[in-house]
């Protein structure tokens, strides 16, 4: 069965907007008839330009998702934060903090740094990952355990600051003039770079790419 000489209809999922020759604009929401590929069509009501799925999804999102990950390696290995005390400076990357903190029976706040700082990126890293593999290869996972993953990597995105966060703040309070300063590392820069990236590759991503691919696997 088809519609208007448009994509064919799954009879197990009912008709898509795109199927049935419409496309939404994703600034204002306005309905419209699907464009001619060819043609850069615009919305009537603001102007915005018209995509049934956003062009270049998956080539963006891996280009900034490869770009997260090598950057995830520098906020690792160089310090995120420098304290100048009594003339003598120390260095403190990520693991170095959290274990310094354990070792001072901080066990919440060393918790909440290694979940923040390293457990929810490389979380996300996977999940991002497994989505665009799923698109290009067949995958096991229901659709609806994808759509999931792909609200979390929504979700947990903003906690992955929280590092940087706490440097911000160490920085502004500890200022003790000869006594003790704290200056943000370059790894504070590296790892705020990185939750930028990921962040970018999760709002590039098209979910509707996951509902396409699984339709044409029905």
């Amino acid at each position: 069965m088809e519609t208007s000489g448009r994509e064919p209809v799954n009879p197990h999922y009912g008709l898509t907007a795109r199927e049935a020759g419409l496309v939404s604009c994703t600034l204002c929401g306005k309905l419209h008839r699907l464009p001619d590929p060819r043609t850069a069509a615009r919305c009537e009501r603001c102007g915005s330009r018209l995509h049934s799925r956003k062009p270049g999804s998956l080539q963006r999102t891996w280009a900034l998702l490869l770009t997260g990950m090598l950057l995830y390696i520098p906020a690792n290995i160089y310090p995120i934060m420098l304290t100048q005390s009594l003339g003598r400076v120390e260095e403190n990357t990520i693991i170095g903090g959290i274990i310094t903190l354990w070792h001072m029976k901080s066990y919440f706040v060393a918790g909440v740094v290694f979940v923040a700082s390293v457990v929810v990126p490389i979380l996300k890293f996977l999940v991002i990952l497994y989505l665009l593999f799923s698109i290009q290869r067949r995958s096991r996972l229901a659709l609806n355990q994808k759509v999931v993953l792909y609200h979390v990597t929504e979700i947990i995105g903003p906690w992955s600051m929280v590092d940087v966060f706490v440097v911000a703040l160490l920085v502004a309070l500890i200022k003790m003039g000869g006594i003790a300063s704290v200056y943000p590392g370059i790894a504070a820069m590296a790892f705020a770079a990185m939750v930028g990236t990921t962040m970018l590759a999760a709002t590039s991503f098209d979910p509707r790419l996951l509902w396409d691919d699984h339709r044409d696997q029905s």
